[in-house]
């Protein structure tokens, strides 16, 4: 028997898992909040000291996925959007050295997405794609149960494709106009300022302006990658994500407006792990 460690970095907090490596059942679990201060030799203190933490006899590898570009394979943070002073932070190395333990680091997104393919709503699917809409909008594909990088490491920020270019839905300076500034729950914010909290954008009556617009450039994003990747499943996760479950018919009814004649559509669906991105993370180790 062994057992893997999973370690989701956030903006505002740092969640650790220990996995049981064959049945991928949680055995224990801690959480703290990040201190993102002068330095990110902070964080990486707080992310070892729960390493230390929960490790028992039988740990052999822990995984680490972050909020943001990972050079591949040396675990090196390119960037990190929401946590300061992570640029070319040698993450991989720190971690493997202050443990004594092989380590992997990568794109929360993928971990996602990667726990939902092995575990979850993409179980027995050969492409999935992971959409991730919380205060930014993540992605990740997994092929043959494999997360696919790209050549520099970089795939699937889904996020970052154009949706209108040069047409952002509110008054910014970064004129991209990319899915970040369409479908994350921060643009809805900005779209929708009678809003409360963040369930108004996707339920009840205050936002109700914006769903039509919200369905059809889901459908918009969802056309893109279904005729470049034709995945058998599309997960969406994070809180404005999960939100989009009672309207996934209406979504499903965009598609057909907008989608090539008889390409065959994939299954929408909604995330089903409540632990998938510290799962997702001790799953790196065996990727």
């Amino acid at each position: 028997m062994s057992s893997l460690l999973g370690i989701d970095l956030g903006g505002t907090k740092i969640a650790a898992a220990r996995y049981d490596a064959q049945t991928w059942d949680m055995q224990e679990e801690e959480r703290t909040p990040t201190r993102s201060g002068k330095s990110f030799d902070t964080v990486a203190e707080d992310i070892i000291a729960l390493a230390q933490k929960l490790r028992s006899d039988d740990t052999t590898a822990l995984g680490i996925g972050v909020p943001g570009l990972v050079r591949h394979p040396e675990g090196v943070l390119v960037t990190l959007p929401n946590i300061p002073h992570a640029e070319e932070y040698p993450l991989k190395q720190k971690l493997t050295e202050a443990l004594a333990l092989p380590v992997a680091v990568g794109n929360d997104a993928n971990c996602f997405t990667l726990a939902e393919a092995h575990c979850g709503a993409g179980k027995g699917k050969d492409v999935v794609v992971g959409i991730t809409m919380g205060t930014g909008v993540g992605g990740g594909i997994v092929v043959d149960g494999k997360i696919y990088r790209g050549s520099h490491g970089c795939a699937a920020e889904i996020g970052h494709m154009l949706l209108q270019p040069g047409q952002p839905p509110f008054k910014t300076t970064d004129k991209r106009g990319d899915i970040e500034q369409f479908l994350s729950g921060t643009a809805m914010g900005k779209r929708c300022e009678e809003a409360q909290r963040p369930e108004d954008y996707l339920k009840g009556e205050v936002c109700a302006f914006l769903r039509p617009e919200i369905f059809r450039e889901v459908a918009w994003m969802c056309v893109n990658l279904i005729h470049l990747l034709d995945p058998a499943v599309i997960i969406f996760g994070g809180s404005a994500g999960r939100a989009l479950e009672p309207h996934l018919d209406a979504i499903k009814e965009e598609l057909k407006q907008w989608m090539l004649p008889r390409t065959p559509a994939p299954e929408l669906t909604i995330a089903i792990l409540p632990n998938a991105a510290t799962l997702g993370a001790a799953l790196l180790t065996q990727q």
